[in-house]
């Protein structure tokens, strides 16, 4: 049994309603931030900056891309959301099948993994950083 059975269907409403809010909100502040420009455009863009500061200019282009990263893999798991809740699997985690807490969805609504799971997750990911 999923999570999506036990969720009643206000409550599931609302949840699609929360993803597609935060979607339209990332895609408004990506746009805004990027001008509408690819990512590449985007970083070339602020590299031709006019700046006597090379250093600091590439350390804002840095952050910069990181921002739009991070907008970008959380649109990505909205919309990953947003399927899974059509086809049935939404609130299971994607790594051990667990369901995610319902508490945990209506804070995060877009996340894929229960919370021990997205632990290990981010312990690898700070762990293969440079």
């Amino acid at each position: 049994m999923t999570i999506t059975q036990k969720i009643d269907l206000p409550r599931r409403a609302a949840l699609r309603t929360a993803l597609l809010q935060r979607q339209q909100a990332l895609l408004a502040s990506l746009n805004l931030h990027t001008h509408g420009a690819s990512r590449v455009q985007h970083a070339r863009d602020v590299l031709d900056q006019d700046s006597d500061d090379a250093p600091a200019r590439a350390a804002d282009r840095e952050i910069d891309l990181a921002f739009t990263d991070h907008e970008r893999q959380e649109l990505a798991d909205i919309g990953l959301a947003l399927q899974r809740l059509d086809h049935g699997a939404y609130g299971v985690c994607i790594d051990c099948g667990a369901d995610i807490p319902l508490a945990r969805l209506e804070v995060r609504p877009q996340a894929l993994r229960c919370l021990a799971c997205e632990q290990v997750l981010e312990t690898r990911q700070h762990a293969a950083a440079p």
